[in-house]
Order: C-alpha cells, then structure tokens, then sequence
C-alpha cells in the first residue's frame, strides 16, 4: 500500500506535470481525471491542502488551481530517480551535428545552438577555461623578414593568432630557432605557469635574438592570461520572449542580467566534476534578478579535467527530466570532441 507521503508526492507530480505542460493552475477535479492515482477526489484534494500548507504549492489569486512552488519544483527534481535518456535517434543527430565543427570556435557555437532547440530554453556555455588548459604547440611564421605570425594552439584546440612586428628582419634559421626555444619552453604546460616560463625567456635567449624574444614573449603572455570577455556563448534568447507569462514584470531584469557575465559565469560556476548536473530553482539563484528562473548546468570536459560549464536558463515552470537528459548529453559529446 502507498504510504500516504508517497500519494502526496504522487500528487505533487501530476500538479507539475500538468502545469509545466498547460501553464494553466491545476485543480483536483483535473488531477483525478488525468492521472491514475486511485484514489478519490476528496483525497486528492486533503493531499493538496496539506502540500499547500507545507508549501510546494501555491493557489495563484482566486483560481480554485493550485500552481508548484520553487520549493515544490525543489522536491519533484531531487526525487527523479530516472531521467528519460534521449532517443537513438536524438543522439545520433547530436553527434552527427557536433561532429562537423571545424573547431573549438565552431563547436561552441553548435553546442549553444542545439541546447537551446532540444530544450526551447536560453542556453549558454564557458570556453574551456584557460587554467586547466595546457600549451600543445607555438607556430611561428614568416610573414615578411621584419614580421611574424605567432600561434598558441592548447590541448582543447583553442587557437590563439597574432600578428607580431618585429622591428628587426629575422631569417628563416632565426624563425626556426624561436620556434624550437619556444616549444621546448612551453609545450606541455599550463597556461599560468606558461606565462610565468615567458617573461623569464629573454634572460637566458641568445644575445643576437634577445630583443625579438622579448618583443615576442610580451605577445605571448597576453595570449596566455585569460580574456574573460571571450568567455561565454549564449544562444536562443528569443526562447524567454516566448515564455513571457512565467516572468510577469522580470522579463526584462532577465534578459539584461543575461548580458552580464558575471552574472551568468555564477550561474554556470562549473560543478566540481564533468558530468555532475547542478539545478538552481528560482530563489536558490544567487543574483536577483534571476530569481525567477531555474537554471540547470553542468561541468563538461574529459574523464580527469573539467574544463568548463554550459546549461540552460528557463523560467520555474520548465521541463526539467527532458532538459537534463539534453544539457547531460550536449556536454558528453562536446567532453568527447574536445577530449580528442
């Protein structure tokens, strides 16, 4: 026999399922027709007088419905024992799309893009952060005997170029000389502690190349310090405009907050590990503004390096089982790619 607690989250349940599905509050009547509770309507409706008095729901204005509450949302979330996986098909369509990126640049972009279709939320990912990511090689080349083109390329493809002026003309043997001081420097190191090994190369360079070296290292350590400005990709804004009723007087509070990156860099702050999935529900968002959204996220990368964080942003009243099997999948895939 159902223990009467178990029959109240059943109710619980069908109060979300149906108002997440219809934004229309739910009334007991409603409950007992749609779902195969079996049990009467006056139980149902002794069920959600005693959840509105511990309040999971909540009775909007004088509608004889009950809508969820955030701390409602709360319970239906930490109680989802299993979250419908995605169809063969949906995944095949996620691999085959991510697959075609040409690089990192791409693949954020795709990432961003598919999220907010599968989902129908705003969705956003952090560029793999630059403190886990470490030097795979500098390319140096000759653009003119005065002028180079220098190439930091890190283990999670990111490729960084800049032009770099030498004021002096370099052979090809010199360009091959840097090349070489450069990657035996650097390759294999972390970004900070790569930055760090540059400022000191122009002590130990040759006395003839001392001055390209220092023109040359002063280049680099600004492509090794972070840009936090490049940091994020948002896309599918337009998904919030669509959901205007779940933001009665916040819409615009939202959409503005989510031009802030700092704002949205919180909200990601990327779980401990890849693959753990973090659900924030409307008052358990740290800035105020996105109080009345949910945001669901996760940290992705490779199975020992956690590189970054990517979600979606939607309104309390989402679909949370469908919306976590997609930001679970989306950052296996791009964990996959960029583990390469």
């Amino acid at each position: 026999m159902v223990s009467s607690d178990e029959r109240r989250f059943e109710v619980l349940r069908a109060i979300v399922a149906d108002y997440v599905r219809d934004h229309e509050p739910v009334a007991s009547k409603a409950i007992v027709e749609r779902h195969n509770l079996g049990v009467s309507s006056a139980t149902v409706r002794n069920d959600m007088a005693s959840l509105e008095e511990d309040g999971y729901i909540t009775q909007p204005h004088t509608s004889a419905g009950r809508i969820p509450t955030d701390k409602g949302y709360r319970l239906f979330v930490d109680r989802l024992s299993e979250v419908k996986p995605l169809s063969t098909a949906e995944r095949r369509a996620i691999q085959s799309f991510l697959g075609g990126a040409i690089d990192l640049d791409d693949v954020m972009r795709r990432s961003v893009r598919l999220l907010a279709q599968l989902t129908r939320q705003v969705a956003v990912i952090q560029y793999p952060t630059l403190t886990t990511s470490t030097v795979r090689h500098v390319e140096l080349v000759n653009i003119t005997p005065a002028r180079l083109m220098l190439v930091l390329i890190t283990d999670t493809g990111r490729v960084d170029q800049r032009m770099v002026d030498l004021g002096d003309v370099v052979t090809d043997e010199d360009t091959a000389r840097l090349r070489t001081m450069l990657n035996t420097t650097l390759a294999g190191k972390r970004l900070a502690d790569a930055a760090a090994s540059v400022a000191e190369m122009p002590e130990s360079a040759p006395g003839e190349l001392r001055e390209v070296v220092t023109t040359l290292a002063t280049v680099l350590v600004e492509s090794l310090v972070e840009h936090p400005e490049e940091r994020l990709v948002l896309g599918g804004t337009a998904n919030l405009t669509r959901n205007v009723a779940d933001f009665p007087n916040s819409l615009r509070q939202v959409l503005e907050a989510l031009e802030e990156q700092v704002v949205v860099l919180k909200l990601l702050a990327a779980t401990a590990d890849p693959g753990t999935i973090t659900v924030r529900i409307g008052g358990e968002n740290e800035a105020e503004e996105m109080r009345s959204t949910s945001v669901v996220s996760i940290g992705y990368g490779t199975r020992a390096t956690l590189l970054g964080g990517m979600g979606v942003v939607g309104p309390t009243r989402m679909d949370y089982p469908t919306n976590i099997a997609a930001v679970r999948a989306v950052a296996n895939y791009v964990g996959e790619i960029l583990g390469r």
